[in-house]
């Protein structure tokens, strides 16, 4: 097969996707002997149109997906599609189109554009999470979890968005306003279902000890997301009432300096405590708070602020009287809802008490150097452990001794004990929206007067979403959608067969996406969510990618999930995910982060026309190490296209003389060069790709490309047959990046098969190591002799040759030798006096 002298991508690029469509090539369990690999990226949201931050997720699974074949794993590469979700309902409000309608446009648009750049995805296991099929199971799990006491329903403050209408996670409040809409959110309590997260708080982060290959700042969001604090109980008795305010505290040690204690301003007892006289102003203030998001109340430059309640509580220990206040930075979902300040070792309380002209008190004395003035004088607080002062018989302990002896002490006279809390809260998923997941549950009159819930049958599953007036139901105003929906919130109970009305709010799409990794595994199998087989073959996920602002929801959702898939007897692994991959932000040429609020977004279709999906995919992987952000660049762009034109140039340029060249004798001169070049490349390219830097991996073919062509015409039979080597070589390692020129030149030098369906070829030892390389010798860091050793010469021969040299002889004759410095392949330094 001749090649055309130009390269045409278009030409070319369409060809090898339908074949490789055709002959399904990408379709895991075609190798059930071989060891597994399981890539994934996380699973977009179709929006309708992919951005190049897209591009960049995809692309590093797809690079290991594609190794990874070659390598001999059977692969399993899929992707789906996160369906649900309040922009597609937005937008029906917006728009008047079903949710569904723009959906399915959404995903096909999507997924031309996918396909247009040539990811290696088995198809036959895609997954749409707006499908009954997917979202009966959600409904199965939330059956199975609700049995076992993993879901219940509560009363709780939730972050509500003006905007949206609905609730929203902590996380999604930016400021004081939904990060979604910019619309304020406020607090409103309301009842909903909540997943029991917190029975797995102990294990989630003991097992973040065992993610040795997930990055660093991801586990450490997650462990501070968690929060264990271990500390202690303390129940200050409230004076002329017969009540407790039990605080939480991890200085119990410091309880002799309290001078005074904050309760939540809508903690239960504030009315109940707060004396006539100072009423109208503690009520005042918890109105102004309850109208002020977490947010805004707990910002690292919100003024600390409180008001003083008249009444007052008895120190556990002393015995004495401290005044109780309400304060803005004390949540009552929080620890107890009450803490003890002890102004003169807490940072917070220090500045409230100078504030508010509170006494400071010193008990922590540091265990070295300078006494701690006494607390009128004292300039900023301690909070380092020390010794204890001015705390009765526990003066002279270390803090350590004195809080566990204290925490001993509260719980033998009844007045508390030790105990842990974590930061982490129940995970509350119940959402007032149409486009999700049904929640399974009726409520009866009759059966259920408290209203706990009655769950749906299983064999009744899935309860499918009504087909609605999207004008009528979709209004962003009133009720939850479905509640509209009479001919569907009204049914009959499943124990009395009488009328019951359902559940009107549907699951967090978080929920969909806590489990997506598993329904791949057999997204049409019937009998449970996942066919167990399939777990033990391809759990957990070997390499996951996607962005780090996903640490602490869904990474930390999913990881819940697993645990208790594992737990049902699905799963046989508890950590979905070995080795987690998070990639940097693509920015706009503007050096802001795509968006098209900023009109900045470079859509990968109009790369794909101009230069081709190869340009695309190599330009992305060379913009840097993939964990790091990068501007967007159309002259890089162009340079890229360049290399591969002359990739294509030097392969159409030796291919009539070298494509089907043979050579059974040795190899010398030019001829061992190219070889040399290509293993070189080989060499380097792999085990760039090992380490996650295929930045260099793509530089590394740049110079293999450059010393090939630097070789010039290849003459003599042995040198038109390396080159011929050389050039399927070169497919070879393009393969993972830029796959449809590789498998282009691979079939015009004569392969006959996909070039990731052939084995990644070993490089040849000999080939990749120079026979002799260049040492700077330096005496004192002054270059005194170049010397030329062999490649793999040791230090001791390196040394040996370096002092053997005359002039190197002469610069250390009569000085003694302080240090050898010798840096591998580059210089030795002799460092003398």
């Amino acid at each position: 097969m001749a090649m055309n002298e130009r390269y045409e991508p278009q030409a070319i690029e369409g060809k090898w996707q339908t074949r490789w469509d055709e002959a399904g090539i990408f379709r895991a369990g075609s190798r059930p002997g071989a060891p597994k690999k399981y890539v994934l990226e996380m699973l977009p949201y179709p929006s309708g149109k992919m951005h190049m931050g897209h591009v960049r997720n995809y692309l590093l699974g797809d690079v290991y997906a594609r190794f990874f074949r070659m390598k001999g794993f059977d692969v399993l590469h899929p992707m789906g599609w996160d369906a649900f979700g309040l922009p597609a309902e937005n937008a029906a409000i917006k728009d008047g189109v079903h949710p569904a309608v723009r959906t399915a446009e959404n995903i096909a648009s999507f997924k031309k554009e996918i396909q247009s750049l040539g990811y290696s995805y088995d198809w036959d296991r895609e997954v749409n999470t707006s499908s009954p099929e997917y979202y009966r199971w959600n409904q199965w799990f939330f059956i199975q979890m609700l049995e076992r006491g993993l879901v219940y329903r509560r009363f709780s403050k939730v972050n509500w968005c003006t905007g949206c209408h609905t609730v929203i996670a902590n996380e999604q409040v930016k400021d004081g306003v939904c990060e979604r809409c910019d619309s304020p959110v406020v607090d409103k309590e309301m009842p909903e279902w909540a997943f029991r997260i917190t029975r797995f708080s102990q294990d989630l982060l003991d097992s973040l000890d065992t993610l040795k290959e997930w990055p660093d700042r991801i586990t450490s969001m997650q462990r501070n997301w968690i929060g264990r604090s271990d500390g202690a109980e303390a129940d200050f008795r409230v004076q002329g009432h017969d009540a407790s305010l039990r605080v939480f505290t991890t200085r119990i040690d410091t309880i002799y300096g309290c001078t005074y204690v904050v309760l939540a301003p809508d903690h239960k007892l504030v009315a109940q405590v707060t004396t006539p006289e100072r009423r109208a102003e503690v009520e005042a203030f918890a109105k102004r708070m309850a109208a002020q998001s977490k947010t805004e109340r707990l910002g690292e430059g919100t003024e600390k602020e409180g008001v003083f309640t008249g009444a007052y509580a008895e120190n556990p220990f002393t015995g004495q009287a401290v005044p109780i206040w309400i304060a803005n930075f004390v949540l009552s979902d929080y620890g107890t809802g009450a803490v003890m300040s002890v102004p003169a070792h807490d940072e917070r309380d220090f500045a409230f008490a100078r504030k508010y002209s509170l006494p400071v008190k010193v008990v922590i004395q540091p265990a070295s150097g300078d006494a701690l003035p006494a607390g009128d004088a004292l300039e900023a607080a301690y909070t380092e452990y020390g010794v204890l002062a001015d705390s009765g018989s526990y003066s002279g302990q270390t803090s350590e001794q004195a809080r566990q002896a204290m925490a001993s002490a509260l719980e033998k006279d009844g007045k508390g004990q030790a105990t842990v809390t974590y930061r982490q809260k129940d995970w509350g998923f119940s959402r007032q929206r149409y486009w999700g997941t049904p929640i399974p549950i009726v409520y009866c009159e009759q059966c259920d007067p408290d209203r706990h819930g009655i769950p749906v049958p299983v064999d009744q599953l899935p309860v499918r979403l009504p087909e609605i007036d999207t004008q009528a139901v979709l209004t962003g105003k009133g009720e939850p959608p479905l509640a509209k929906v009479a001919s569907w919130v009204n049914t009959s109970c499943p124990k009395c067969g009488g009328p019951a009305r359902r559940e009107a709010e549907t699951m967090d799409t978080f929920v969909d996406s806590c489990w997506y990794f598993a329904r791949y595994l057999s997204p049409r199998y019937d009998a449970a969510p996942f066919d167990p087989k399939e777990a033990q073959r391809f759990l957990p996920v070997d390499i996951y990618v996607g962005g780090p602002e996903h640490a602490v929801m869904h990474l930390l959702y999913f990881r819940f999930w697993t645990r208790v898939m594992k737990e049902l007897g699905l799963s046989p692994v508890a950590e979905p995910v070995t080795r987690l991959i998070t990639q940097g932000i693509v920015n706009g040429p503007d050096g802001r982060k795509m968006s098209k609020r900023w009109g900045n977004v470079v859509a990968p279709a109009s790369i794909v026309e101009r230069y081709g999906a190869d340009t695309a995919r190599a330009y992305v992987l060379f913009a840097g190490p993939p964990e790091r952000d990068f501007d967007w660049s159309d002259k890089q762009v162009e340079g890229v296209f360049r290399f591969l034109k002359r990739v294509w140039t030097l392969a159409a340029t030796h291919h009539e003389a070298s494509a089907g060249a043979a050579h059974d004798g040795a190899y010398e001169g030019k001829a061992l060069e190219i070889r040399r070049a290509a293993h070189k490349t080989l060499k380097r390219v792999g085990e760039a790709i090992e380490r996650l830097s295929f930045n260099t991996a793509i530089a590394a073919i740049m110079e293999g490309l450059n010393a090939l062509t630097d070789l010039g015409t290849p003459e003599s039979a042995a040198e038109k047959a390396a080159m011929g080597e050389a050039m399927r070589t070169l497919a070879v390692v393009l393969t993972p990046f830029t796959p449809h020129i590789a498998d282009e030149i691979a079939e015009a030098y004569g392969s006959k098969d996909f070039t990731v369906a052939q084995e990644w070829p070993a490089f040849d030892p000999a080939l990749v190591v120079d026979d002799v390389i260049p040492y700077a010798v330096q005496v004192n860091g002054k270059l005194r002799a170049e010397i030329r050793v062999a490649a793999d010469a040791a230090e001791a021969d390196v040394r040996a040759a370096a002092e053997a040299d005359e002039k190197v002889q002469s610069a250390l004759a009569g000085k003694t030798l302080r240090k050898f410095v010798f840096v591998p392949k580059r210089l030795v330094n002799f460092v003398v006096s």
